[in-house]
């Protein structure tokens, strides 16, 4: 008999009480800072809606050992862990157990219900989650006891996943930035000798198009499993990287006001983000359906290599031209004009032909790591996550 099983046997053997998060957290929400104080090398970090850090200042308002749950933007429902001292930011929620309920075993309660929280997202706009819907979660409440045995039996799964997930992100770092320079050498056309360099002509994206405009809103609650495809700007940012051919989303097409299309060759701008660095991020499509382009994504249509610009517009040139007059806050914009401003070197078909071929193979040999450690990590994953839902189901008391 395992000593989690002795426990409940002991303690609780005729069941569990199940009761609603509210009733044993008081759930805080975060604080608005001040902008012109945060940097990227501040003491503490800001977690406000997005996944990772927005910055960083010098004081804090929340202690280590701390759950957190974005309230807003694309990853609203994130649930994370915090075990050094942070600023709150006015977009997440902190979760401050009562007496009755271990820190560490309701943040393995509620990260089991992550997928749960990133449903109940509202608005049409930035998606949002309310309180209430957290306070609505009902975890099952066994006694001190059991509830430690249950954080040391998952913190030992847990921590073997994140050592593997540290090996793994130290080889991409590494392997990406091999890419980065590569690609950015190439794309200068300084150190590049003929035949590459003939005929380069530095032109505006405004120059390249033959045509640039926004998309149409598609709401979370829009998104389906059949139907047209569409992609929304969060999903640039998240799911694609350089270039794609397939959808992951669909969405009822008579359901969207003013519907705008994007098609094969098309590149997609995300003018929505969490990032300076990052804001416009683009991709191009490869796919060969008509589909929907979501509201805060400009699509591009030209007469170019379409995975020449995907790559050249990812450069550290692209990106510092991208990120030019924009400010760093909870919510980062760009626009049409801002796009149509970027200057790119513009070689023949040919060439950008070739040079798209050749990026393609490194990045695929950089990125190829779908064998060995992530096979290890995604086993680990979800061995963890097996056994963390297994061991937070009780039987209901009297039930």
């Amino acid at each position: 008999m395992s000593e989690l099983q002795r426990l409940i046997n002991e303690l609780c053997p005729n069941g569990v009480e199940y009761v609603s998060l509210g009733n044993v957290c008081k759930i805080v929400k975060g604080v608005q800072f001040n902008k012109a104080d945060m940097n990227d090398e501040g003491s503490y970090p800001v977690i406000n809606g997005g996944i990772n850090p927005s910055g960083y200042i010098e004081q804090y308002n929340q202690e280590g050992n701390t759950i957190t749950i974005s309230q807003g933007g694309a990853s609203a429902g994130y649930v994370n862990w915090l075990d050094i001292k942070f600023w709150l930011g006015a977009h997440c929620y902190a979760i401050k157990p009562n007496a009755d309920l271990l820190n560490r075993y309701a943040y393995h309660f509620i990260k089991s219900q992550e997928y749960k929280l990133q449903e109940c997202q509202y608005g049409a706009g930035i998606p949002a989650l309310a309180k209430s819907t957290i306070e609505s979660l009902s975890i099952p409440l066994p006694p001190l006891e059991v509830q430690r045995e249950i954080v040391r039996i998952l913190d030992k799964y847990s921590e073997s996943v994140e050592e593997l997930k540290k090996a793994l992100e130290k080889e991409l770092s590494l392997r990406k930035k091999q890419y980065e320079y590569y690609r950015d050498k190439l794309l200068d056309f300084k150190s590049v000798p003929p035949p590459w360099t003939d005929d380069v002509r530095w032109r505006t994206l405004g120059e390249v198009a033959t045509s640039i405009y926004r998309g149409s809103g598609i709401t979370r609650d829009q998104i389906t499993k059949t139907g047209i495809p569409c992609v929304r700007y969060g999903e640039i940012y998240t799911k694609y990287n350089t270039w794609f051919d397939n959808c992951l989303s669909h969405t009822n097409e008579t359901a969207i006001k003013n519907p705008k299309y994007f098609e094969y060759g098309d590149i997609l701008f995300a003018i929505t983000g969490e990032s300076v660095d990052e804001i416009a991020k683009s991709v191009a499509y490869l796919g060969h359906d008509k589909c929907l382009a979501g509201g805060d994504i400009v699509v591009l249509k030209h007469n170019q290599n379409p995975r020449y610009l995907a790559h050249v517009l990812s450069t550290y040139d692209a990106r510092k031209q991208k990120s030019k007059g924009k400010i760093k806050s909870k919510v980062v914009h760009s626009s049409v004009p801002s796009i149509e401003n970027i200057r790119i070197p513009v070689p023949s078909i040919d060439i950008q032909t070739k040079i798209a071929d050749v990026l393609d193979n490194f990045e695929k040999i950089c990125s190829d790591l779908n064998i060995g450690l992530p096979t290890e990590i995604n086993a680990r994953q979800k061995q963890y996550e097996y056994y963390r839902d297994k061991l937070l189901q009780f039987r209901i008391k009297n039930a």
